[in-house]
């Protein structure tokens, strides 16, 4: 009872319920974009909005099934399918276990402390991300639109009858060598099972391969010609109804949110008139029951390949929600926790999954709608999911009713409103490097696989970023004779037959592996005739395992031809690693370790004196 406030009961209760309103068009628009249907995405929205706001670190946040977290499960679903022949009752055990995978991921974010990580992203990593999904979202959403479905065009489909037989015949071979059958030896019972195929079987595979030549971006852009040919004018207009009234109907107010009102107007329109249009999934009546086939069939074999895909998710999920998180302290001048936001979004997602929702994070636009409507501690995104699960359970029928061209509609504002118009405006302005960047991840995204994308655009991302300091370190540094340096000549009093035998090396930035090559060339600038070197280390913050090796063998290189090496200001972290392996002392004493420049002169001119 110590984590609710409930003196702000009525404030929250109203903001959640707003958001709650905002959130319903939403999760059955995504659910129907994932591939597992309008109550995945109400699942979704029920668990993740209730459990991520008790058990998270942002007081107001709203959570639910996001655009990003949607197309990331839209290619889980789509890969996991196809590996099951296109039977999607027999993968969503499999698909279930990579969601609750990945919330217990998230669980293990927060309790490792990685939340304070997370805002270290490039920028154009994840402008590049969001806008590949506005791409995805519009282009897929095209033939749902036009009211085109692949599978359900008989000369599109029968393109694909050999294949599938193919395909079919494959599987027969797999099972007689499971089964121990040489098949070239018994090729007859081979021919029994093929003999047994029936036209039933051909045609679900071949519909399953359409499908699959038909999806993604690549897929729908294929599709196109035929679609065009084939326009069920009615389902266009319910779409394009639905995209007018979304923007207009904001013009008129905001009070009241528009995308609700497009759903409530065409909805009605195509059920009062009796139209003959096609309506979504039947979403299932009474409470939602627990999937215990992600236990009772589980195969490690089966959701491997997924891992990683998993903890993507899980990632996105992370930075979707912390995005949202800091936009609600700036608008509630409050401030979040990271890693326990995260252990509630993991939490959330773990349960969405265990009930067959897909997984979601904080959504900014229902943040911001619950914190603008009152609400103020966790409790109002308790009251957004009691909500839905109370529109599920007594409007379930109805919102199967729900016309498919009306939820691709909104999909279609999604798709335009997720896109970073921000960072694509300031592409004539950004470094190319980072253009780069956030091309390369916005055609892959949107083209191949958003996954390894992103895993792409860190890794160029990252080395950009160290062969910059790297260039960095290396255009600061220098080596000169004393004699120019900055303030000897004057005040340092240093003999004439001293100056040409002393030079003075600066190393001006960290030190690692992306500088060392240029730090050991610089080195070789010193000539044979300098008798001592001091290396200036006030501006080197940081030394990594390649940076003390690259200085170990410059200082041995340097004392084998007879130079005297004396460090100068060296700060906490390169004096403590130059001593852990002993560069202090055995290789440079004690008594050539300065804290100012002057105490190494004076050093270098008593001991020539002597």
């Amino acid at each position: 009872m110590k984590l609710f406030d409930f003196k702000h009961f009525k404030s929250d209760m109203f903001g959640g319920i707003t958001a709650g309103i905002v959130a319903l068009p939403l999760a059955l628009a995504f659910g129907v974009s994932s591939g597992l249907g309008p109550s995945a995405g109400l699942y979704g929205a029920i668990f993740v909005s209730f459990f991520a706001a008790l058990f998270g670190g942002t007081n107001t946040q709203i959570s639910g099934p996001t655009a990003p977290m949607t197309a990331v499960s839209m290619v889980v679903i789509a890969g996991i399918v196809a590996t099951f022949e296109g039977d999607i009752s027999k993968a969503l055990p499999a698909i279930l276990t990579v969601f609750l995978l990945a919330g217990l991921m998230q669980v293990g974010l927060g309790l490792l402390g990685i939340g304070k990580y997370i805002k270290y992203i490039p920028y154009p990593v994840v402008s590049g991300f969001m806008t590949a999904i506005g791409v995805i979202i519009l282009v897929t959403q095209i033939l749902p639109t036009v009211g085109y479905y692949p599978k359900e065009d008989a000369a599109f489909v029968e393109q694909f009858k050999p294949q599938a037989e193919a395909v079919i015949l494959e599987g027969i071979l797999e099972d007689e060598a499971a089964e121990d059958i040489l098949v070239l030896e018994h090729f007859e019972e081979t021919i029994n099972r093929a003999n047994q195929i029936t036209d039933a079987q051909i045609l679900k595979e071949s519909q399953s391969l359409a499908g699959k030549d038909s999806s993604g971006v690549l897929g729908s852009i294929k599709a196109l010609p035929r679609a065009l040919q084939n326009i069920n004018w009615l389902e266009l207009i319910l779409a394009l109804g639905t995209i007018i009234i979304i923007y207009g109907f904001k013009r008129i107010t905001t009070a009241v949110p528009s995308t609700l009102v497009a759903l409530v107007v065409m909805a009605g329109i195509a059920i009062g008139f009796g139209l003959d249009y096609r309506p979504i999934e039947e979403i299932p009546s009474g409470l939602p029951i627990p999937n215990f086939g992600i236990f009772t069939e589980f195969s490690f074999g089966s959701i491997t390949p997924y891992i990683f895909t998993a903890l993507t998710l899980a990632l996105l999920g992370a930075i979707d929600s912390l995005l949202t998180s800091v936009v609600a302290d700036n608008m509630t001048k409050t401030k979040h926790k990271p890693n326990k936001e995260l252990v509630g979004q993991g939490i959330g997602n773990s349960v969405a999954a265990l009930f067959g929702g897909i997984p979601g994070a904080g959504a900014t636009i229902r943040t911001v709608v619950n914190i603008n409507a009152g609400g103020k501690t966790r409790l109002s995104g308790m009251m957004a999911g009691v909500l839905l699960l109370i529109i599920l359970l007594a409007l379930g029928p109805i919102a199967s009713k729900i016309p498919a061209a009306v939820l691709a509609g909104i999909l279609i504002t999604v798709g335009i409103g997720v896109m970073d118009y921000k960072g694509l405006k300031a592409i004539p302005y950004m470094p190319k490097p980072e253009v780069i960047i956030m091309l390369t991840v916005l055609i892959l995204s949107s083209v191949w696989n958003l996954v390894y994308a992103v895993g792409i655009g860190l890794v160029i991302a990252s080395l950009m970023f160290m062969k910059k300091m790297g260039d960095l370190t290396a255009k600061r540094s220098d080596i000169k004779p004393i004699e120019s340096e900055k303030g000897a000549e004057d005040d340092l009093s240093i003999p004439s037959d001293l100056k040409k035998d002393i030079y003075v090396k600066h190393i001006k930035g960290p030190l690692f592996f992306g500088s060392t090559s240029d730090f050991q060339e610089l080195s070789k600038q010193i000539p044979d005739s300098a008798t001592d070197v001091i290396i200036r280390m006030g501006r080197m913050q940081y030394i990594d395992q390649s940076g003390l090796y690259a200085m170990e063998d410059v200082v041995q290189e340097l004392m084998k031809n007879g130079k005297n090496v004396f460090l100068v200001n060296m700060l906490e972290q390169p004096k403590y690693m130059l001593e852990r392996i002993d560069i202090i002392p055995d290789l440079i004493p004690n008594e050539h370790i300065f804290d100012h420049f002057e105490e190494a002169v004076a050093c270098i001119k008593k001991e020539h004196s002597n």
